[in-house]
Parts: structure tokens; sequence; C-alpha cells
């Protein structure tokens, strides 16, 4: 008995002694790892949040009674960091709490840190430097214009980039959400209503006033863009190019074209995807938006993609070519997104309908075709040609435009290439926009092309001063030199009125003028004299071979042009 009572009284000490000893453990990790009024057991984790792109760090200092908190670095937002949540410091009226980042210990204000990432960007509201439409979804699709100077609610984003910038807030603007591209909001509204360089670029083109139906210079956005660079699909300096039409029986033409351009200075080609009444393919997207435009397609994808695979594997730059405005069967299937006149039925303008460029339906459809063809087929480089009204626009009455949001012919012309080359980066290709020769002179014409506004937004700018569309004197068609260099002039004055213009890579008329009796042949020499006077002139960026039909046996004519090096 009294061996059991020892053995319990054993025991009792052994657990008391345990206690005590516990206790004391805990009274040292408390005296000893207290810091600074901090428990590190009530440490956790949190994200950097600021309305600016970067948080100030600071080092809390404390000489005798003087405490004082010296910046000491700072960091982007959305970086994660652990922080003390009872740390609380308040220094000149605001409260701080101390954090660490890579082992170090730093205050910020308590505003600065959220416990999730998605709470990193704090921009409540921001306002509308460069008009443009929400988009309803990452895909591109679109709703309502909002334009310069309103004002968007944040209330998101989509991703945020490692400067702590972000691509697009998501944002409010009445009762509509969508996203908005983060570098056409400012944080005032005073800023947002100004207008890039005002007294410099802004004022040149704004003195260009509308005097023939297109819009006029001033209400265009001269903002310098950075122009792409991708590491994985790299644009020749110079681009010497072929045509080629999506006609039926590309599969079993394209190594002709090949073998030929094999012996020459040609490094790339520009294909049809899409020209009027002459779908190349048989894309989906059609059975989307144009059924018409998928029946009567030329070739099927497999057919198609055998082609623009071989050109890309000998080596050549591959141009898909859109004609965007210009398109028949489009129209006849969307009567509604087409030109009309005010009794209902379509404009007819040249032998086509028009798709009107107020649409945003219209931008959908040829931003989608371009990216199921990008996919698809790995086109280098978009290229939108008829991107504009119809020429002679304002010799017609009675037409109604569905112009929507009250736009001038040059905005929605500057807009759509705008959102189509936004769009298109993120596949990391090219975009280029095809411009009449006019669209150099210096002012904005009719159908809504105005060089710069265009120049600024692209990655290369194609006009098409063909000999035979300048007046019919034959100075023009005999001299081409003459005639390019002249022209040539022009358009590079227009390129020197921007900060970020695109590469001036020219069309050059490969076919004999048709126009005067008996026929001009323009033979390899002609086309020489053409390329010259661009280069003479400073358009430097190659020449692309106009021939609708694509002959390869007049190609094989000019061979003198296209076996030389230019500006050399």
């Amino acid at each position: 008995m009294e061996k059991k009572k020892s053995k319990r009284k054993v025991k009792v000490k052994s657990i008391m002694f345990l206690f005590v000893v516990i206790i004391f453990i805990c009274c040292c990790i408390f005296i000893f790892t207290k810091k600074d009024n901090i428990l590190i057991e009530k440490k956790e984790k949190g994200y950097l949040a600021s309305s600016t792109y970067t948080i100030d760090l600071y080092e809390y200092l404390k000489e005798e009674e003087k405490e004082s908190l010296e910046k000491k670095d700072s960091l982007v937002r959305g970086k994660e960091i652990k922080y003390f949540p009872d740390s609380s410091l308040i220094y000149e009226d605001k409260e701080y709490l101390k954090i660490i980042y890579e082992d170090k210990n730093y205050y910020v204000l308590k505003d600065n840190i959220v416990s999730k990432k998605e709470g990193v960007v704090l921009e409540d509201t921001l306002y509308v430097r460069t008009s443009a439409n929400l988009k309803k979804d990452l895909d591109g699709n679109l709703l309502s214009l909002v334009k310069k100077g309103e004002s968007v609610k944040v209330i998101g984003f989509n991703k945020l980039l490692d400067d702590g910038s972000v691509d697009l807030y998501k944002v409010k603007v009445g009762e509509e959400e969508g996203y908005f591209l983060s570098e056409y909001l400012l944080a005032n509204e005073e800023d947002a209503l100004k207008n890039y360089d005002e007294e410099g670029i802004y004022k040149i083109h704004a003195e260009r006033t509308d005097k023939l139906g297109g819009g006029n210079g001033g209400s265009l956005d001269y903002y310098p863009v950075t122009k792409a660079n991708f590491e994985d699909n790299k644009m020749p300096q110079e681009v010497y190019a072929l045509y080629i039409n999506g006609a039926r029986g590309i599969k079993n033409s394209i190594q002709g074209y090949i073998d030929y351009a094999k012996t020459t200075k040609i490094n790339a080609f520009v294909v049809d995807i899409k020209d009027n009444c002459v779908p190349a393919y048989q894309s989906k997207v059609y059975e989307t938006y144009s059924p018409t435009n998928y029946k009567y397609a030329n070739n099927t994808i497999e057919d198609y993609k055998y082609a623009i695979n071989l050109l890309k594997e000998n080596g050549f730059y591959v141009i898909g070519r859109i004609t965007t405005f210009k398109d028949d069967y489009y129209a006849l299937d969307n009567k509604e997104n087409a030109i009309s006149k005010t009794d209902g039925s379509l404009l007819k303008h040249g032998g086509s309908y028009w798709p009107t460029p107020y649409s945003r339906r219209v931008w959908e459809f040829t931003l989608n075709l371009a990216k199921e063809a990008v996919n698809l087929f790995g086109f280098n480089e978009i290229q939108f040609d008829y991107v504009r009204f119809p020429d002679r626009i304002s010799s017609y009455k009675n037409i109604d435009f569905h112009n929507t949001y009250n736009e001038t012919k040059a905005e929605a012309i500057q807009r759509f290439l705008m959102y189509a080359t936004y769009e298109l980066h993120k596949l990391n290709v090219y975009v280029s926009a095809d411009v009449f020769g006019e669209s150099s002179w210096g002012y904005v014409t009719a159908y809504g092309q105005y060089w710069p506004a265009i120049s600024n937004v692209v990655d290369a700018i194609s006009a098409m001063p063909y000999v035979d569309h300048f007046e019919k004197k034959e100075t023009y068609w005999t001299n081409p030199y003459q005639t390019m260099l002249n022209w040539g002039k022009t358009a590079a004055l227009r390129q020197s009125e921007i900060k970020t213009p695109a590469i001036a890579r020219t069309w050059i008329t490969a076919y004999d003028t048709p126009y005067w009796k008996p026929t001009v042949i323009y033979n390899g020499e002609k086309l020489t004299e053409q390329i010259n006077g661009l280069y003479d002139a400073g358009l430097t960026g190659g020449y692309m071979t106009w021939n609708s039909g694509s002959n390869l046996s007049k190609y094989k004519s000019q061979f003198s042009a296209f076996n030389r090096t230019y500006g050399k």
C-alpha cells in the first residue's frame, strides 16, 4: 500500500514538474521572440496593394525619445509578403504594419496590405483618354463605346504585369460591366481631356479640318505606341513579297511560286485569306457570321493549310490578306450591318456591297477570321485591305451608315485598327493596313483614311500608289521612278508627323496598265524604277507586287526586279 502511494506521489510530482517546465518554456518564447511588440506566431500571409504601381517600404528608427520612418525601398504591388496584424504603428497620423519580405523587416501603410491577390488593385475611378469600346470578355467581343473624358468605375482587372500595371481593368460604366485597356485610362479627368503634345504633334493634325466628309484630324488619337517585336516571329527589315490570290487549287499551284521565289531575293508572300467574293478556305467563322462565304469558299482547310505550311517550311514570311469592309457575301447575310440606302436597300458601289465600318459586329467577324487564320495556319502577319468606306461616298445621297455612336469615318477606321492590332498582338502576330495613295496628301480623305492616324497604330502601312490610279497623263506611267519618288516624299512627310510611325511597305504596280493603247507593259525594268523611287523617297520597308491574278508567268517576266537588293 505504501508503495502504491509513493508511486502516485512521484507521478503527481512529475506532472507538476512537466507543467512548470512548459510554463517556463512559454515564458522564454514570449520574452525572447518579442520584438517591437510583435509576436511571431501571429504572422500572416498578405499581398501589397495600391492605387499606383509601387508601394514604399519604410524602416523604423528610434533614437532615445525620437522615432521616425525612413523610406528604404519600394516594391510593385501584388508581391506576396508576411505581415503582423498586431504590429500597428502610428506615425504622423498614419497607421503602418510591419512586414517581412525576403527576410528583411519593413513597415508599410496598413491600407497597402490585403489578404487576397485579386484585391491588390485599389484604383476606384479612372478617366478615358482614348475612346474605345468596352470589351464584353477577354476574347475581344465588344460592348458600348466609351468616349474621351468619360469616367469608369474600377471593379477588378484581368492580370497583373511584372511592373505592377494591369493589362485590362474590369470596369463599370452605367449599367454595363466590361474590360477596358489600362493605357487608355488616367487618374484624373483634366489629364484625360488633354490631347497628346497639344502644341506640337496634335496641333499639326487639328488644323486639318473636315473638308471632304471623312472627319477632322483633331478628333483622332496620336499617343505614341510601342511597335511589336516578337522574339518567336521576326519581321524582315525589308519585305520583298509576291502576292498570291485565294483561287481554287492553291495546294497544287503553291510549289511553282516557291520554286521561282527561291531563284530571286523574294523573302515573303501575301496570300489571300478573304477577298471580296473569293473566300480562300472554308472558315468555321463563316458558319457563324456569313454562311454564304462558307458556301463559296475555294479551298478546304486542309488544302489551304498545306499551301501556307509549305511557304513557311521554305523560310518565307507569310502575310494573310483580308478585305475588311468590302464583302458582298457578308453584307447579303447581314443586311443590318451593311451600308444601305434610307429606303432599306443595300448600297451597291463599284459593283459591290459594303459592310459598314461603324458596326462592331463586322469588327468582331473580321477579328475572329484573322485569329482563326493565325491559329490554324501560323501567319506571321495579318493585313487588312479595304479598311475604309467606299471611295466617292460623298457623291451619294440618302445613305444609312448605321452610325451607332455618331463617329466620323476616320474615327471608325482608326478605332477598328486599334482594336484589331491589340487583339492580334496577343497572338504574337503583326498587323498591317492597306491605304490609298491619296491618304498621304495631308488631309482626311472622304472614305476615312488618314495616314498619320493609321500609321501610328499598325506595324506596317502599305499604300497603293498604282501608276494607273494617278491622272491619266503620260508622264505618270512612262516614268514610274519619278511618279513614285514624288508620291513617296509626301508619304515620308506624313510619317514624320507622328512619334511612332509604322514601317512603310508599299504595293507596286505589277500588272500592265489597262487604260492606254497600246498597253504599257510593266516588266522588270518598270518595277525596278518604282521600287528605286520609293527607296529614294525614304520608304525603305520593301515592296509587295499587286497583280490581282497573281500570274506566275507574269512574275517570271519581271525576274530582273526581284533578283536585286534595294537601297544599298
